[in-house]
């Protein structure tokens, strides 16, 4: 049986931020050591980076907000809002990403109506409340109210996988069954000004998205296949438990992301991409840059680097983790959809083609995803451009 995603789109905050003019801010804060300044510097200015978005529209210069919880233009500090306020934040914003990026995907599938949807599956690591994300997507898509909801929550990073996978899981359990995916990361809630490296990576990386997916093996024949779910596994790095987390504290998530963690990844990516590609008789012992698509989750600049020079990947494969990055930066979970997102939209090539996938998160885990590409989708109208956003603080 042969599971496909019919459908595939995202969603963005309408706020703009700027890198450079991120920099600035964080790097003027009060009560940064010297040392903290040039790491923030160095951190954004490393990061390659120049766009993200987010939904704390506070954070702009154009921002007139009475009594400012997370960034004040008039005297150009960051506050600390409570892990409360932020979670509320998030409880209004994100609710609107799901429900964007799970209308469009579910328009976007010719023949499949919301009432066909028989499960759906959110996935966040940046808030929680209840009822949830999976409850505000059936009210606001006139699902069936007896559709099977399943949260993933709090797992990081390669959240998209175990959801794509339990979809798959779905499918092949009932051949017609719809299942959609959605993720939906407000990374940016989280952001503090402070001394702490791993602290300061973490403005300078994580931004706000949103990605879903229409997962369904029945036959639709006015809807455009776009892959394939070929195979999924999961390997835990012998190392590393300690180089990655995300934990709960007083004003908002805490993002442990050591500077080893690209170097556990260059040891151990080879071991871990060896059960996925045992999976296909066909790419035992092929060179991984004999494999036409390479969708790896941009953790960080230097994380891609690390699996481009391990893997002898070509710069062409790498470009779009690399731009998802750039335009982008680390949305989380919904970071690699949007890559498989850029991949879809390539020129087509002559015949199938196979796209090799990975995310990494706490653990340190690594999911990796073996997907076929069957046809080139109609480009979507594109993200609004820097213009026509909303001018930024960052």
């Amino acid at each position: 049986m042969t599971v496909y995603v019919r459908a595939l789109e995202t969603a963005v905050p309408p706020t703009l931020l700027i890198q450079t003019e991120a920099r600035d801010v964080f790097a003027a804060q009060p009560g940064l050591t010297r040392l903290g300044t040039r790491l923030v510097s160095t951190c954004f200015d490393s990061a390659a980076i120049d766009t993200r978005y987010t939904a704390v529209r506070e954070l702009t210069m154009d921002s007139r907000a009475e009594n400012p919880q997370f960034f004040d233009p008039e005297t150009g500090l960051l506050r600390s809002p409570s892990t409360k306020a932020r979670n509320d934040l998030f409880a209004a914003e994100a609710t609107k990403l799901f429900i964007e990026a799970a209308h469009a995907a579910v328009a976007k599938c010719a023949g499949i109506d919301p009432l066909d949807i028989t499960h759906l599956i959110t996935v966040s690591c940046t808030g929680f409340f209840n009822p949830g994300p999976d409850y505000k997507i059936v009210r606001a898509l006139g699902l069936n109210p007896a559709v099977q909801r399943y949260h993933l929550g709090f797992m990081g990073c390669y959240a998209a996988f175990p959801a794509l996978r339990a979809a798959k899981s779905f499918c092949e359990a009932d051949p017609e069954a719809v299942v959609l995916v959605v993720c939906a990361e407000l990374c940016s809630l989280h952001v503090r000004t402070s001394n702490d490296p791993d602290t300061i990576m973490g403005s300078a990386l994580f931004a706000d998205g949103a990605a879903a997916a229409v997962v369904t093996a029945r036959e639709v024949p006015e809807s455009t296949a776009l892959l394939h779910l070929d195979h999924f596994e999961t390997v835990l790095t012998p190392v590393g438990e300690d180089s990655m987390a995300w934990n709960i504290g007083d004003e908002g998530f805490e993002m442990v992301l050591g500077n080893y963690v690209p170097h556990i990844i260059d040891d151990h990516i080879v071991g871990a991409l060896e059960p996925l590609l045992a999976r296909d008789a066909s790419l035992r012992g092929l060179p991984y840059r004999d494999i036409t698509h390479w969708a790896i989750h941009p953790g960080g600049r230097s994380i891609l680097d690390k699996v481009q020079s391990r893997l002898e990947l070509t710069d062409e494969q790498l470009v779009p983790a690399r731009e998802t990055l750039r335009n982008f930066g680390n949305m989380s979970s919904a970071t690699v959809l949007f890559v498989l997102k850029h991949i879809l939209e390539l020129p087509p090539r002559d015949g199938d083609e196979r796209i090799c996938s990975m995310a990494f998160g706490p653990g340190l885990t690594v999911e990796t995803g073996l997907f076929t590409k069957v046809r080139q989708p109609v480009p979507d109208t594109p993200v609004p451009a820097a213009a026509e956003a909303e001018s930024s603080l960052a």
